[in-house]
């Protein structure tokens, strides 16, 4: 049974005993300091509708999905298309997964953190998501046009390369916003949130300009020689960006453990060590073949027994067991085999082939999205029950372990024979049937989200203080 969602009607603060009180009484306008207490209770609207937002984005991404794997299956739908054909979609979908649902699960993260889920800067979040959104539907349509810079999960370009920006800069201006009117209330009296939250909206403010930046064609990072891929050093330093995110998300949305310090000594000690590591190493265009770069990214795996230690030191909803779960087991999948495939004779043989996609499955469709889940799920407290319904999360976690699997299969395969996927052949139209039924298993899973998604934001008010995480660093 789903668990009714908490309404301001509900509220003890509002409700009252008509049996107690007077029938005329009940109509009283409501004072001022009854008002004025609701400016530090969060709203769940909120992060409801950045869940809205990203679950639409996922299943438009998964939808497309299905459609690419459709046309890989059997090329002679592509010509149907018209220009709108399998290189231009394969942009839109790995973009707006990536700043759809990949990012909006943040924005309600951000929007808790800094309060903006409450007093007045409440009602402004979802206009900053509908501009963000916005903002990525414009840059879908550049995409189709056939308008990019060319580079991976950079490819703004044209009035898109502005629109983006300037959505993530009124994020910006709406934290910004609300942190000053929350300025001395109790969660921000620590003088340690003042300072990290303001470390954070300078990061912030840095970020569109960056996405800008990179996004010109003229700009190009190290490139390994022996693949024409990234270098050991920049998937190191790419891999502690992800750290970074997985040891900072609890803070935002749970209260630490009393007497649990030491996995968080650990975590730090053995991230600055590798940050120093990471900055040691050449920058230039170096080969997967030298010992310092595959040796160096297996400092990776000093993290599988850090992160169960690390999350197991907060206090978490009992809804997000399953996504907890999923979290650590995706990690160290992403973890092993992102190391396996980069040492030399493995690489060499995967380098563009299937395979690489099931190793991005691997950290999108799995260990991503069993972030995020966790998230939205710790966020909403018993509200979260919209990603923890057992089918749909079964159905979704296995179906990604099918798909990298049969992707690794037709990835091995390719390596030895690369006419492989190109011409058609009994193996491999089996194998991109199988991809394309995970496709749509996943795609079913994301729409069943979505729906549930689509009823919690009709009805959710203030969140219930049992179920609140109130964190102050």
């Amino acid at each position: 049974m789903n668990p009714a969602p908490f309404s301001v009607l509900e509220s003890p603060l509002l409700t009252r005993s008509p049996v107690q009180t007077p029938p005329e009484t009940i109509a009283e306008p409501l004072r001022p300091s009854l008002l004025r207490s609701f400016e530090h209770v969060p709203s769940a609207q909120p992060v409801a509708a950045a869940a809205w937002h990203a679950f639409l984005w996922l299943v438009i991404g998964n939808a497309i999905g299905v459609v690419l794997a459709l046309l890989l299956l059997v090329p002679s739908l592509n010509p149907v298309l018209g220009e709108w054909s399998y290189g231009r979609w394969m942009m839109v979908h790995v973009n707006i997964l990536l700043y759809g649902w990949c990012s909006l699960p943040m924005l309600g993260w951000l929007f808790r953190i800094y309060g903006a889920d409450r007093g007045p800067t409440a009602a402004w979040c979802r206009p900053v998501l509908w501009t963000w959104s916005c903002a990525l539907f414009a840059g879908s349509l550049t995409w189709l046009e056939g308008r990019s810079s060319g580079k991976l999960f950079l490819d703004w370009s044209g009035y898109a390369r502005f629109a983006f920006p300037a959505a993530m800069f009124a994020l910006w201006l709406l934290l910004a916003i609300a942190l000053v009117l929350a300025w001395n209330s109790a969660r921000n009296k620590p003088w340690s949130a003042h300072a990290v939250k303001i470390i954070g909206l300078a990061i912030l403010f840095a970020v569109p300009f960056a996405i800008y930046v990179a996004s010109s064609p003229g700009l190009y990072p190290a490139i390994n020689p022996s693949t024409g891929g990234p270098t050991g050093e920049s998937q190191l330093e790419s891999s502690l960006g992800v750290v970074a995110i997985l040891l900072v998300v609890p803070f935002g949305v749970a209260r630490r453990k009393p007497g649990w310090h030491w996995p968080l000594a650990v975590a730090a000690i053995v991230f600055a060590a590798e940050s120093l590591l990471c900055l040691s190493l050449s920058r230039g265009d170096v080969s997967h073949h030298l010992p310092s770069q595959y040796l160096s990214l297996g400092s990776l795996l000093a993290w599988l027994p850090i992160a169960p230690a690390y999350y197991a030191t907060f206090e978490w909803h009992e809804n997000t067991t399953g996504w907890r779960s999923a979290l650590l087991w995706w990690w160290g999948f992403l973890v092993v085999s992102g190391w396996v495939m980069f040492l030399p004779g493995v690489l060499d043989h995967f380098k563009f082939t299937d395979g690489l996609v099931g190793h991005s499955l691997v950290a999108v469709a799995g260990f991503l999205t069993a972030l995020l889940a966790l998230v939205l799920v710790q966020l909403l407290g018993d509200d979260g029950w919209i990603l923890t319904r057992r089918w749909s999360f079964l159905m979704w976690n296995w179906s990604v372990f099918a798909y990298v699997v049969v992707m690794f299969i037709a990835g091995w395969i390719e390596g030895n024979d690369p006419g492989f996927t190109i011409v058609a052949g009994a193996a491999r139209n089996v194998l991109y049937a199988l991809r394309l039924i995970t496709g749509i298993l996943m795609l079913i899973s994301s729409a069943e989200w979505l729906v549930a998604a689509s009823a919690l934001v009709r009805t959710t008010g203030f969140i219930a203080s049992r179920h609140r995480h109130e964190v102050t660093v």
